[in-house]
């Protein structure tokens, strides 16, 4: 994973839950390509007509409140989102994002710095947050070094499998 991102803002609003993320009557499937077929559609029906690898959503408070599934991460992973970036998030749906590689980024000021279709770039690293249509910064909550080593490993599973496989060629 990059530690920074470029790409064409998804903006919604407020408490957006995981039922609009990837709702609960899709979840009998496992195929990833099925899965990202009803990205967002509670929200956007359009949205993945829409969307393009490495665009960014954009989102008020509490972005993935609701079930503790981990579809609606699985389903952002398996589109491609670049980031996520909202006031503030779901605690589950924050973690799981983490886990599975998804950089959810917190600002406080994303709302009113960000519009639909407006380009931005993200330096996950730093924490800075640029509206590359409008000139406009914001900084975000940084990320630690643990939440950074599981997003550039892709995921909490690619990093404790590095793990082992270096311990093991330490002997």
């Amino acid at each position: 994973m990059q530690t920074s991102v470029k790409g064409k803002a998804f903006v919604f609003g407020k408490n957006i839950d995981t039922d609009q993320i990837y709702p609960g009557r899709f979840v009998e499937y496992t195929d990833v390509e099925d899965i990202k077929k009803y990205a967002m559609c509670g929200a956007d029906a359009e949205f993945v007509k829409k969307f393009q690898p490495g665009d960014i959503i954009i989102a008020g408070t509490n972005f993935g409140c609701g079930s503790s599934r981990e579809h609606a991460a699985i389903t952002l992973k398996a589109v491609g989102v670049g980031a996520v970036l909202a006031e503030s998030f779901g605690r589950i749906f924050f973690r799981n994002a983490i886990n599975l590689g998804v950089p959810v980024i917190t600002c406080s000021e994303i709302s009113k710095i960000v519009s639909e279709g407006d380009e931005v770039a993200v330096d996950i690293a730093g924490g800075v947050i640029t509206n590359l249509t409008t000139g406009a910064v914001a900084k975000a909550v940084p990320m630690s070094p643990y939440i950074m080593n599981i997003l550039q490993s892709g995921g909490i599973k690619p990093m404790i499998k590095a793990m082992q496989e270096a311990k093991r060629a330490r002997g």
